[in-house]
C-alpha cells in the first residue's frame, strides 16, 4: 500500500507518499495550466492560474493555504467577442503579471464554436502593484500575425524581471514557434528587440521541395527540425535555456539580444521521445547557483493515445527527466536519468504505460518547478526537483546528488469527477497533474486536470 490515500469521493481515490493534501479548491469549474504566486509587500499571497480553455486569469488568495479564498475570474479581452481562446501561460515579476494568448488546440479542448474569431496571439501586461485582486491592464503586445490567424500565439516564456520577456512565439513567415524577445522597459510599449530560430523554420529560403522534406519527412509529431518551445533565461540575463522539441536543447549567448548566439547544445531526439508526445524537448532549465541543469522530454495525456495513434506510431518510445553537467555551456552533458514513477502497490495497472489497453500509451513527464531569482516568493531549493507526470502524478525529487537522484514524494490525485468544457477523449480521464509551483514556504500548489488546484505540504 502506499503510505497514504487521498479521497475525494467514495471510490475515487488519489494516492499519496510522503506528503499531505492541506486543500483543494475547484478554481471556479475552469481548468487551470500554468499559474504563477506573487506576494505582497504585507505578506499576503495570491496565485494566478491561466487556463487552457478560457479567456483570461482565475485569481486565489492563498495567504492560508488551508483555506484558498476565491477572489475573480478576470477575462483578459472581450469574451463575446472571442468565445474560443487560450491564456495558458503567466509570468510574474517587478510587480508586472504577463499573461500569454494563444489559440486553442482541438485534441486538447474539443472543436471550436462555428464562425468565432480566433484571438490575437501575444501577451497581455499588467501591473499588480495598486491592486492585487484586480490587475490594471497596461498594454498588448502583439506576435503580428494578422487577427483571425488561426494557431498564432505565445505559448511558454520566461519574465524574470526587468528589461527582457523571452518568449516562444509565432512570427509572419515561421513555422511554429521561434524565440522572441522583448524590450519591456516601458510596460506600456513593448518593443520587440532579437530573434532566434532552428534550422528550418524559416520560410523565406525554402522552396516548396524543400519545405517539405523538412516537415513532412519526419514521421513524428511534427517536431523536426524543432520549435523553441521554451526558452528559459535565469539572474544574468546573458543566457538563454533553450528547448527545442525534436531539435533537441540549446545554450545561446544573449549578452546582445539583437544577435543571440548558440553555443552550446544536446541533442535528445532520437532517441528519446522519437514517437507521439507533447513538444518532446520541453524544458532545460539551469538549477541555480550550481554547474548543473535539469531538460526533460514531454509525453503526453493518456487519454490523447487512442488505438489510432498507436496503429500509425507505434511504440512510444522513452521520455523522461535528466541531469546535465554545463560546468562548459560550449558543452553540455547528460550525466543522469531520473528514476521512473514508483508505481504504488494498489494502482489498479502495473504501469503508467498500459493502462488496461491492449497497447502502450503515450507516457512521460510534463512541466517543472521553475525557480528563478526574480522572484523571491517561490521556492528556489538547488536539492529539489517537482515535475508533474502527467498520469503518474506530482513526483517530488531529491537532486543533492545529481548523478544518483532519487524520488522522494508523490501525489496522484484523484480521477476528475467533471469536466471544465466538452472534449473528446478516446480513454477514460485519470486524474492527471499538470503543472505545479512551490512557494518560498513549502506549500506546493499543483493544477490538475479538469479538477482544479490542490495545495500540499511535503513530508520530506
Amino acid at each position: 500500500m502506499s503510505d497514504k490515500f487521498y479521497a475525494k469521493s467514495p471510490g475515487n481515490e488519489g494516492y499519496i507518499k510522503n506528503m499531505e493534501v492541506l486543500s483543494h479548491h475547484d478554481c471556479d469549474n475552469h481548468y487551470l495550466f500554468q499559474s504563477q504566486l506573487y506576494k505582497t509587500a504585507d505578506g499576503k499571497y495570491y496565485l494566478y492560474g491561466g487556463c487552457f480553455y478560457g479567456n483570461g486569469v482565475e485569481i486565489l488568495d492563498v495567504t492560508d493555504p488551508s483555506n484558498p479564498r476565491h477572489v475573480q475570474y478576470m477575462p483578459v479581452m472581450d469574451p463575446e467577442k472571442y468565445t474560443y481562446m487560450s491564456t495558458p501561460k503567466i509570468q510574474i515579476a517587478d510587480d508586472l503579471m504577463i499573461v500569454s494568448n494563444g489559440n486553442c488546440l482541438e485534441f486538447l479542448h474539443g472543436p471550436a464554436p462555428k464562425n468565432f474569431t480566433p484571438a490575437p496571439g501575444g501577451v497581455h501586461i499588467f501591473s499588480l502593484k495598486e491592486d492585487p485582486e484586480h490587475p490594471k491592464k497596461l498594454s498588448f503586445w502583439s506576435t503580428g500575425e494578422p487577427e483571425g490567424t488561426p494557431g498564432s500565439g505565445v505559448h511558454r516564456f520566461t519574465y524574470n524581471g526587468g528589461k527582457y520577456m523571452h518568449l516562444s512565439a509565432t512570427a509572419v513567415g515561421f513555422k511554429d514557434f521561434i524565440y522572441r524577445i522583448v524590450d519591456i522597459s516601458d510596460p506600456t510599449n513593448p518593443t520587440e528587440v532579437g530573434r532566434w530560430w532552428n534550422p528550418g523554420q524559416f520560410f523565406g529560403n525554402q522552396t516548396e521541395k524543400t519545405r517539405k522534406k523538412e516537415w513532412n519527412g519526419w514521421q513524428g509529431y511534427n517536431t523536426y527540425p524543432g520549435f523553441v518551445h521554451f526558452p528559459y533565461v535565469g539572474d544574468d540575463e546573458k543566457t538563454a535555456y533553450l528547448s527545442c522539441a525534436g531539435g533537441g536543447f540549446k545554450i545561446l549567448d544573449i549578452s546582445n539580444p539583437a544577435w543571440p548566439q548558440v553555443i552550446g547544445e544536446c541533442k535528445m531526439t532520437p532517441p528519446f521521445a522519437t514517437k507521439f508526445g507533447g513538444a518532446l524537448c520541453h524544458t532545460f532549465m539551469p538549477v541555480l547557483g550550481t554547474n548543473y541543469a535539469i531538460g526533460m522530454q514531454e509525453g503526453e495525456r493518456q487519454w490523447t493515445y487512442g488505438r489510432e495513434q498507436y496503429e500509425h506510431f507505434g511504440v512510444h518510445s522513452f521520455c523522461g527527466i535528466e541531469m546535465f553537467d554545463i560546468s562548459n555551456k560550449e558543452d553540455p552533458v547528460l550525466i543522469s536519468i531520473l528514476p521512473y514513477p514508483e508505481v504504488p502497490e494498489d494502482f489498479p495497472y502495473k504501469n503508467f504505460n498500459q493502462l488496461g489497453d491492449d497497447f502502450p500509451t503515450s507516457f512521460g513527464p510534463h512541466n517543472l518547478h521553475e525557480p528563478m531569482t526574480g522572484k523571491p516568493w517561490i521556492e528556489n531549493n538547488k536539492d529539489r526537483a517537482y515535475d508533474c507526470y502527467f498520469h503518474a502524478g506530482l513526483r517530488v525529487y531529491d537532486i543533492s546528488d545529481p548523478y544518483v537522484p532519487k524520488e522522494i514524494a508523490y501525489f496522484i490525485p484523484p480521477n476528475p469527477e467533471k469536466l471544465c468544457f466538452d472534449v473528446k477523449m478516446p480513454n477514460k480521464p485519470l486524474g492527471t497533474a499538470e503543472d505545479v509551483v512551490v512557494d518560498d514556504r513549502g506549500y506546493i500548489y499543483l493544477n490538475a486536470m479538469h479538477d482544479g488546484v490542490y495545495i500540499l505540504k511535503s513530508l520530506v
